[in-house]
């Protein structure tokens, strides 16, 4: 059998792996954040760079240096050279697939938390997609930021995962059911847009990483009705109010980003600009790859 740290009964490959993991924290965002001199063109360096650091915590910041900082062809850029190509066109995205995030008034499909200026509670992209359509990538651009808040927390699913296992093993098995969190159907003006999705909470790819499919809301999530999985859920709501050395901080400026493996992620209530050339307005894209390079070592 394969080594491996998810192997609930390989004890001896998760701890290896979960020191390495842990002892990398205390993290600063310096140590995140790779400068990027030409955005439409990233030297092997600096992608080398954002590849290792993403192999080590999921996730990487990094700050275009000169050009367009609203450059939506830049970021498209800056994910293919990172190995990031099947973009996810989702319900809300643009023609090129990548997401405008911004407030709107617009009636209907747009009447979800992200094009609001309210908090958006923890939680991985496209936790709603099919299995086939996982999200395992995502890059998010900051073209202009709000005037205040808008803060960004992330956590490396990893260290989630490392949290659980150690306060309950049984918690890692029921989180991997897979009927452990199913999102009910999504219906707009009494058309089912997106079908109710079960699925697990935890998986394993072929490559042997992990995947976490989560969301914190309280609304339109349903968590299998057993001891096992109720506890879990409440460790993780509970993990948030907590002040934690595994959170990262931190509030994009425009021309800086993340890219990561779909790790863990939330933001603060912001305030917007009256003016529309100063609106907050990010990019998301999310994608069916992981970032380059950064599977699974041990």
């Amino acid at each position: 059998m394969t080594p491996s740290p998810f192997n609930i009964n390989d004890l001896e490959t998760y701890q290896q792996w979960r020191e390495k993991k842990l002892s990398a924290y205390p993290l600063s965002t310096e140590s995140l954040l790779t400068p990027i001199t030409t955005p439409e063109s990233p030297s092997a360096a600096e992608l080398e760079r954002i590849q290792t650091t993403c192999r080590q915590h999921n996730m990487a910041l990094y700050h275009f240096e000169q050009g367009d900082l609203r450059s939506k062809r830049s970021v498209h850029r800056l994910g293919a050279s990172a190995g990031l190509y099947r973009l996810d066109n989702n319900l809300c995205a643009d023609e090129d697939s990548l997401t405008s995030l911004h407030v709107t008034t617009h009636a209907g499909q747009h009447d979800y938390i992200p094009y609001t200026d309210k908090k958006l509670s923890w939680h991985t992209d496209g936790y709603y997609n099919l299995p086939e359509e996982q999200i395992h990538g995502m890059v998010l651009h900051c073209a202009q930021q709000a005037i205040e808040g808008g803060e960004s927390w992330l956590m490396d699913h990893d260290i989630a995962y490392i949290l659980l296992r150690d306060a309950n093993p049984e918690w890692i098995a029921a989180l991997t059911h897979p009927q452990a969190l199913t999102i009910p159907a999504n219906i707009l003006n009494g058309e089912v847009v997106r079908p109710e999705q079960s699925g697990p909470v935890f998986s394993i790819t072929p490559a042997g990483n992990l995947h976490m499919r989560y969301s914190a809301r309280q609304r339109n999530v349903i968590w299998r009705d057993d001891t096992a999985t109720k506890e879990a859920e409440a460790f993780l709501l509970n993990l948030w109010q907590q002040d934690s050395p595994y959170k990262i901080r931190y509030t994009l400026r425009a021309g800086e980003g993340l890219i990561c493996n779909n790790v863990l992620h939330c933001r603060t209530a912001f305030t917007d600009s009256d003016e529309p050339e100063q609106k907050r307005l990010l990019y998301r894209g999310r994608y069916y790859d992981r970032v380059a390079n950064t599977d699974l070592t041990l």
